[in-house]
């Protein structure tokens, strides 16, 4: 019997909480994986500048389109879930193994560097898109689906203190003790995908045995209906009218635009941001302090984040990130206008602005479920097409992620004909980042350096910012017309449930 009290305890966990630890086993890998995966193949395996694009340009290319297999046509609702859990329980193993392929030289560092980078998106992506439309799938309103996305941010945050762990082991002079550390989270992450997956795939298993539960979990209240429907997708389309009903989703459209420059934006903050503490304020602040800043951006967005849940509760999502814009364009003017100088609010900016935007991101995700709402209304669906709609979204914004880097050496050598690839490459402030530190530039040079650094940190934001203002202008899904689909989509549910009853 005393074998049966740890897994009882297990089994007592809250769905919520269970469905967050997902997060956790994402993120500590993640956040490794883009702190240190280009200055290894840069610094370590010595990859050229032409791979180096080469591999950058395949990933964001449409090669491998993020849509899961359909599966779950003519599948119940509870199948649909069953089945994506049991995705995550293998996907999730092989997003670490694919991890730790980057730490181990095993072939010409331009082919390894494309193999591991396909390789490790591609499950990224499966895990991510599953995750999030589980999201979707377990709870209908927007308080059950906060309180998800909740402890998501919770075990996100936890697992961002990988990054600080990683300071210790990394040594590109010698590699082994990092490459231990990338095991340890590598086999931690695979194990635990493998675990919460089986406690979640308990916990549906068990609502469809006990017909008096109305969720999946009570004690969280979640959304049951949808686990309850016993109904078969009937009408079957292909991928071809899918993208025309898609065409004529007015608000996915201007999503995906506004989403784009978003993706973009956490990008471009992801591998500039070690550039500009090396060169706007490395000067006046100590390395071990660099470390601590560009560890806590890491963390700093998925705590702040839960903040800002408890804003979309009362004021709504679409409020919450309109103001986010606004609070981006404000602060990057008022930047502009205090100039570089201005050495406190030029920190708190640097730190603020990866923050604010990283913590964006984390929103959006609720708007997308929402998005799935709204489609399965206006097409008639009878089931939630949640994984193709985060999809498509992945797959359109996906060119963010190389624009980034691409448009931001691009005017950096705009504004002061520097190209970092043909510098030489030492270790940075704070940690190793994708950029080669240049050398000591004239003292002529150096302040347009600095000042064109200043210049991509601030317009950046601001271009962002207005882009972003005017796309979610457009976008309508909110207030009263989210609530008449919210109360759409109950109907659905109930009319399903109450034909399954009849027959």
């Amino acid at each position: 019997m005393g074998l049966d009290r740890p897994q009882a305890w297990l089994l007592g966990l809250p769905t919520a909480a269970v469905y967050g630890s997902l997060a956790l086993f994402t993120t500590i890998l993640h956040n490794v994986f883009l702190l240190y995966y280009v200055d290894t193949f840069v610094s370590v395996y010595k990859i050229n500048k032409m791979a180096f694009w080469v591999g950058e340009a395949y990933r964001a290319s449409p090669n491998n389109p993020p849509f899961p297999s359909r599966s779950g046509a003519g599948l119940s609702s509870r199948a649909v879930v069953l089945a994506r859990v049991r995705a995550l329980g293998w996907h999730g193993p092989l997003l670490a193994l694919s991890f730790l392929a980057f730490w181990v030289p095993w072939a010409p560092a331009g082919l390894q560097f494309l193999l591991c980078l396909c390789l490790y998106d591609g499950f990224l992506t499966l895990v991510d898109l599953h995750h999030h439309a589980l999201l979707a799938d377990l709870a209908l309103s927007a308080h059950d689906r906060t309180h998800l996305n909740f402890y998501c941010s919770l075990f996100s945050a936890a697992g961002s203190f990988s990054v600080f762990a990683s300071y210790a082991f990394w040594n590109k002079e010698d590699f082994s003790s990092f490459r231990a550390f990338c095991v340890t989270l590598a086999v931690s992450s695979g194990l635990g995908f493998l675990g919460a997956t089986r406690l979640l795939r308990r916990r549906v298993e068990a609502a469809r045995r006990d017909p008096g539960c109305s969720g999946l979990a009570v004690d969280c209240g979640l959304c049951g209906e949808e686990l309850l429907v016993g109904s078969e997708e009937a009408d079957s389309i292909t991928l071809g009218q899918y993208l025309r009903q898609l065409a004529r989703h007015r608000n996915f459209l201007w999503f995906v635009s506004m989403d784009l420059v978003q993706v973009f934006h956490c990008h471009f903050n992801s591998n500039f941001f070690p550039l500009f503490l090396e060169h706007l304020l490395s000067d006046h602040i100590s390395l071990s302090t660099g470390s601590i800043l560009l560890g806590l951006s890491y963390v700093a967005p998925h705590l702040n984040n839960l903040y800002f849940l408890s804003l979309c509760r009362r004021w709504g999502v679409y409020a919450v990130v309109r103001g986010l814009f606004l609070l981006k364009l404000g602060l990057s003017l008022l930047m502009l206008l205090a100039g570089p100088d201005h050495l406190s609010l030029l920190c708190l900016f640097i730190a603020s602005n990866r923050v604010f935007t990283e913590g964006t991101c984390k929103l959006l995700t609720l708007v997308v479920t929402d998005l799935v709402d709204e489609d399965l209304v206006l097409n008639h669906r009878k089931q939630a097409a949640s994984a193709l709609l985060f999809g498509m979204v992945a797959l359109v914004t996906k060119p963010g992620q190389t624009f980034a880097p691409l448009l931001g050496t691009w005017l950096l050598c705009f504004y002061t004909g520097h190209d970092l690839f043909q510098q030489s490459l030492i270790t940075p402030v704070g940690s190793a980042h994708p950029w080669p530190e240049p050398p000591a530039p004239a003292p002529a040079q150096a302040p347009m350096l600095r000042q064109g650094c200043f210049y991509l940190l601030v317009l950046v934001p601001i271009t962002c910012a207005l882009l972003q203002l005017f796309t979610w202008s457009q976008f309508t899904l909110h207030g009263r017309r989210l609530h008449m689909v919210k109360a759409q989509r109950q109907n659905l549910s109930q009319a399903q449930t109450l034909d399954v009853k009849m027959v």
